[in-house]
């Protein structure tokens, strides 16, 4: 499991960064669930920790692409692909993810720059 943050330190209703290859942001709703998600749009290259929470859902900032944070499902398009969802748990106030061991689905510029190649 990787440590994300102290549960105190994530308001209702804000997104926190891993700064991890590929990075992954941990979402805490206005109802106080916590969700963790690749932080990356599979349409293009945005960082979805940079979007709009409303409820389970998170928006794009880049394109308006809406992903379901509970099953990672394209709710609004540009997007037809699913980001991957991650297992959250929490510990003596520290939240954790535990990566799911499916593959990412990311764009094709980020693929290519994980793999080394031009971006």
């Amino acid at each position: 499991m990787i440590p994300a943050c102290r549960l105190a330190d994530l308001p209702r209703g804000e997104a926190h960064r891993l700064d991890i290859d590929p990075p992954v942001s941990v979402f805490h709703t206005e109802d106080g669930e916590l969700f963790a998600i690749d932080d990356t749009c599979t349409h293009q290259d945005a960082s979805l920790a940079d979007g709009w929470l409303e409820g389970c859902e998170v928006e794009c900032p880049l394109h308006a692409s809406k992903f379901d944070l509970r099953t990672g499902a394209v709710d609004a398009p540009p997007a037809k692909r699913p980001v991957r969802t991650h297992e959250i748990v929490v510990e003596d106030g520290t939240v954790y993810v535990r990566l799911s061991h499916d593959a990412p689905n990311l764009p094709p510029c980020v693929t290519a720059r994980l793999a080394g190649g031009a971006a």
